[in-house]
């Protein structure tokens, strides 16, 4: 059963699972399980997504509940009239907070601008050699992409040299597989936390919140960090 965060007769909002795909993909034929296809179900209502979230990031999924909806809510997202908040775990102390500014190239070679805004919430370390270092640092970030772009928190954290734990291709292969052999942890700890907009048809300002999902606390935990949010 999905989490359903908001809903009226338009719009409709579930906090999706780490692992779960949007709709069915060519890229992914081990899948079986989609959250269009499971919120269809289980609201008996067809349903259709306003954005996309990667199958391993997890949080706020918002549907539109009728085609007129639809290409308003797409129209918002192309617009970048949503406010989108993320919270992530990354490799490292970041900076206390960041502007990116770092274009990114679609697969067919476009360049595409891409900014996004981070805060630093929390450092923390374990007792633990990471190369060089006699400790694995870490930090928890909130933060606000004002762009939409493919994998873009993904690659500016990468970017910046701070990426994302669990994140692969663009994370580090060290941390990843020091999580995995020491915690049995593979999933990416990137969440759709918070996201804000318009009501098309109301005009009212809508505010979404979603919970971190069980693995990702389970690593504020393990990190010690888990009353920071």
């Amino acid at each position: 059963m999905l989490e359903i965060l908001y809903q009226d007769e338009d719009i409709i909002a579930i906090n999706k699972p780490h692992g779960l795909l949007v709709h069915r993909s060519s890229i992914a034929r081990d899948a079986s399980e989609f959250a269009l296809q499971l919120l269809r179900d289980q609201i008996n209502q067809t349903v259709y997504p306003a954005h996309r979230l990667d199958r391993k990031t997890a949080g706020i999924l918002l549907f539109s509940l009728n085609k007129d909806m639809d290409k308003e809510l797409q129209q918002l997202f192309q617009n970048q009239q949503v406010d989108k908040k993320y919270l992530a775990i990354l490799r490292g102390h970041a900076p206390e907070e960041m502007h990116i500014d770092y274009p990114l190239k679609k697969d067919n070679g476009v360049i595409q601008e891409a900014q996004t805004d981070f805060k630093t919430i929390a450092h923390t370390e374990l007792p633990f050699p990471s190369g060089k270092f006699p400790t694995s640092r870490y930090s928890l970030v909130e933060a606000n992409p004002t762009t939409g772009r493919m994998h873009q928190l993904r690659k500016h954290f990468a970017h910046i040299f701070h990426p994302i734990i669990g994140d692969r291709p663009h994370g580090c292969n060290k941390q990843n597989k020091f999580w995995k052999e020491h915690f049995e942890m593979d999933t990416m700890m990137l969440h759709a936390s918070g996201i804000t907009f318009k009501h098309p048809k109301t005009q009212n300002n809508i505010i979404i919140n979603a919970g971190i999902q069980p693995e990702f606390k389970r690593v504020l935990e393990i990190l010690n960090m888990e009353n920071s949010i």
